[in-house]
């Protein structure tokens, strides 16, 4: 299912607290594509839902009664199952982190939690996902630039991913100040993987930083001529600004 041209993820929740199984599904509803298709209490009645539903997303607790995070996700890639996982948990752990992650959860979100927080999580799936849709049969340099800038969180552009040619494009010693240079390639880096351009919200989302600093980098680079703003008056509110990069 598509609006305006743009696929609607399916999202299912496992969690036991009621309470919080209605603050998810209000948060996950208010970023537009995402839509809470299931709810389940434990983790043996979310494996029925995910075999019924086939969502896109789930969003799984560790402590539950019945079966736990842990053990969900592990069946899950033990059936493999097309579903990526984030992890929304009280639990601050190193073991029970690095086990989620082990187990490929897409990102771990720790409670109490935020709205933005969840958006920033939505929107990053949003990206890495149009990035492999988008990706014709790759190079090596294509691949590894897809897998290094997509860290635990699944889609946040890391320092270590600009040890490659095409991403050191900017020095510090290039920069005016107040920029950084690192926080700038990610932004590039970003956009490389997004030919139809950013959003400032989109551009934050994806490199893990503020929105209005987001378009303080996007602006400088629109002021030097490498990339150009395009106006979405597409839909009902207001206009867009994206960010697209000049070939």
């Amino acid at each position: 299912m598509k609006v305006n041209d743009k696929p609607i993820f399916k999202v299912i929740l496992i969690e036991d607290d009621p309470m919080v199984q209605e603050v998810n599904k209000q948060f996950i509803e208010q970023v537009q594509g995402f839509q809470v298709v299931g709810v389940a209490g434990n983790g043996n009645d979310g494996l029925q839902l995910v075999r019924e539903l086939s969502p896109d997303l789930v969003f799984l607790d560790v402590f539950m009664p019945s079966l736990g995070g842990i053990e969900t996700l592990q069946k899950l890639r033990t059936m493999a199952l097309p579903v990526d996982v984030v992890a929304v948990t009280a639990a601050k752990d190193a073991e029970t982190i690095r086990t989620m992650l082990r187990h490929g959860a897409f990102d771990y979100i720790i409670k109490p939690f935020k709205l933005e927080r969840v958006k920033q999580t939505l929107e990053r799936y949003r990206l890495q996902h149009d990035a492999w849709t988008e990706v014709p049969p790759v190079t090596q340099d294509d691949l590894d630039r897809l897998l290094h800038t997509a860290g635990a969180s699944g889609y946040t552009v890391n320092a270590g991913a600009l040890q490659t040619k095409d991403a050191l494009t900017y020095e510090q010693d290039d920069l005016p100040k107040g920029l950084n240079a690192v926080t700038l390639n990610q932004v590039l880096h970003a956009m490389r993987l997004h030919d139809g351009g950013l959003s400032a919200e989109e551009a934050a989302a994806a490199v893990g930083i503020a929105r209005v600093t987001a378009r303080r980098y996007l602006d400088y680079l629109e002021k030097t001529g490498l990339v150009k703003l395009e106006i979405n008056y597409g839909g009902v509110g207001r206009p867009v600004n994206r960010y697209v990069r000049k070939l």
